[in-house]
């Protein structure tokens, strides 16, 4: 085979056993083989692990014992997410040989739909920071322009996806950090409703405001993977015991009727996006309204506000996690992460309880300003990838504080978040929209989501590398 599919694509395929799950595997072990050279993708690869699996797929089609659309295919978990056996490191020298005992709960979900597990991917320390030429390993490097970032802190899942290597990844999202890497990369991922995927067992940063999610190349194969690893999970005290809805039912659901909000003020007045990026979300909004879709514009809290109240929890439920051995071991730390750790020793109780009594009045004026609309639109990001050199010489670092984030207002809101692919720039660089939806409505966001992305016609251009 010298096709890459897509995880729909490549399930059909071996649901009919026209390629197996072994053929796929090496496929992409090749590919990893040629390009994870130039990509840094991967922190730890178990091709052996992978093989072994992939033979088990195999094995149990052909014996007729098919389990669903995950069985046989490749995937790779960002490096915050226990394996049993296999090294999680968080991308941290401190954790360079800490080997699990136990699978985080979504991992065995995966497992357990027989998904192919082929390794680790690059992330930012602990999920912090930025990209870091002090870790352990390289930061990894964006399949579109390979002096450019993939996006954080989920970097090498984004690039993983992108590339081609893998056919779906695991992110983490504590204020973008899944979605971002896929507005920089040119793929789909979800933020879920908080609560509706289990974080057991993985590397915490925020309780409140942390989401495992899934990063593909399709909104179909975005609902396929949430539906493998959604659902209630006693192991995590912030997980909501309710009954899941049949994500890819809403592939191909009709539009017409539905009501989206556009959050124009957030990337034309208080960012401001670059003008291709507000060219390109116009774009999509004319798309959608061709689609039958009724837009209305809506204003909602300021997210330099918004993006104040998340960063006060997330330091004050990280700085607990760390400030022991961020006491003994400083140098095991990279700077970033050790920039962005010690704030957390500065912000006091009372700052942390009236953030989150901010958060849940933020909730509630949200959810108010929701009635009668199914979604919001706004951008996933501000800008396009910036060049890696930049993080040497503090640039984006500037940049990054010089304009708030677009995504960490809907954990902060506990609202599920789809990043899809929206065009290029002028630079030929990936540009990307973002849904937002009521708590647990991800199946009207992939029903929005899809027909989009089946108007707009992008799905056929990939990296070239």
């Amino acid at each position: 085979m010298d096709t890459i599919y897509s995880i729909s694509e490549a399930a059909k395929l071996i649901e009919t056993r026209e390629i197996s799950p072994v053929e796929l595997l090496e496929f992409h072990l090749a590919r990893i083989e040629r390009l994870e050279p130039k990509v840094n993708a991967f922190i730890t690869l178990d091709a052996v692990g992978a093989r072994k699996a992939a033979k088990v797929a195999e094995t149990e089609i052909l014996a007729g014992n098919y389990r669903g659309a995950m069985h046989g295919i490749p995937f790779s978990l960002k490096d915050v997410i226990d394996t049993q056996g296999l090294r999680t490191t968080g991308h941290s020298k401190l954790y360079l040989d800490r080997v699990p005992q136990q699978d985080a709960t979504v991992v065995r979900k995966l497992r357990q739909a027989g998904a192919v597990l082929v390794g680790k991917n690059a992330t930012h320390e602990f999920a912090m920071g930025q990209p870091s030429y002090d870790m352990p390993f390289p930061p990894a490097r964006n399949p579109w322009d390979l002096d450019r970032g993939p996006g954080g802190s989920s970097s090498g899942s984004g690039s993983a996806v992108s590339a081609g290597l893998v056919l779906g990844a695991l992110g983490t999202d504590t204020g973008g950090s899944l979605r971002n890497p896929c507005a920089l990369c040119g793929i789909t991922g979800i933020k879920p409703t908080h609560g509706l995927v289990s974080r057991a067992n993985t590397l915490a940063l925020s309780n409140s405001l942390d989401e495992v999610g899934p990063m593909t190349w399709t909104v179909e194969d975005t609902a396929i993977m949430l539906q493998a690893i959604a659902g209630h999970d006693r192991l995590d005290t912030e997980s909501i015991d309710i009954a899941l809805d049949d994500y890819r039912a809403g592939i191909g659901e009709n539009i017409k009727g539905m009501k989206i909000a556009a959050l124009r003020q957030y990337y034309t007045e208080q960012g401001p996006a670059t003008p291709e990026i507000v060219a390109s979300i116009e774009n999509a909004i004319k798309i959608l309204q061709d689609l039958g879709a009724e837009v209305v514009d809506i204003e909602l809290p300021e997210l330099w506000f918004m993006e104040s109240v998340s960063a006060i929890i997330a330091i004050v439920e990280t700085w607990p996690i760390h400030k022991d051995t961020l006491g003994a071991s400083p140098e095991l730390y990279g700077d970033s992460g050790r920039n962005r750790l010690a704030g957390g020793a500065f912000v006091n109780s009372a700052d942390y309880f009236h953030a989150l009594q901010r958060q849940r009045e933020l909730q509630a004026e949200v959810r108010a300003a929701m009635k009668g609309v199914d979604a919001l639109i706004t951008t996933s990001s501000l800008v396009t990838a910036p060049l890696l050199k930049d993080f040497m010489s503090g640039v984006s670092r500037y940049d990054t504080w010089k304009s708030p984030k677009t995504t960490s207002a809907y954990n902060l809101l506990g609202l599920p978040a789809l990043a899809i692919p929206s065009g290029f720039s002028s630079e030929g660089l990936p540009v990307s929209i973002q849904l937002i939806g009521h708590a647990f409505a991800e199946r009207k966001l992939f029903a929005l989501g899809h027909a989009f992305e089946t108007a707009a016609n992008l799905r056929g251009i990939r990296p070239s590398l």
